[in-house]
């Protein structure tokens, strides 16, 4: 499952789509927030530093300040794949990232997506 290229992709190509998902469900942005910082550790100044300055995935993992400690709790189907069988790290945090907004969209409570 190795692709490069979404690798290469800009968080902020990317950030739109997830925002749409979640807004055309009922849910909105600051929720969208909520799950990003809860998995990355990011703040709302860092969020918008990484989107004005077009950061690409690979480096978007690579310099989030916590990876939170429950993502192993983040389990199922996501683009077909067992999301906790993915092998490459970074393509496991990429999924991780869109089970999270995929749940948000599904309604699916904060605390449960948030893993409380």
């Amino acid at each position: 499952m190795k692709n490069t290229k979404i690798f290469q992709t800009a968080f902020a190509g990317v950030y739109p789509h997830y925002v749409v998902k979640v807004e055309k469900k009922g849910r909105t942005k600051e929720e969208l927030h909520e799950i990003i910082y809860w998995l990355t550790g990011y703040n709302e100044q860092a969020l918008s530093e990484i989107l004005e300055n077009r950061t690409d995935f690979e480096t978007f993992f690579a310099k989030a300040p916590l990876l939170n400690p429950n993502v192993d709790k983040i389990t199922g189907l996501i683009c077909g794949y067992r999301v906790e069988d993915i092998e490459d790290p970074l393509m496991q945090q990429i999924r991780y990232l869109d089970k999270l907004v995929d749940e948000l969209a599904k309604g699916k409570l904060m605390d449960k997506i948030l893993r409380k």
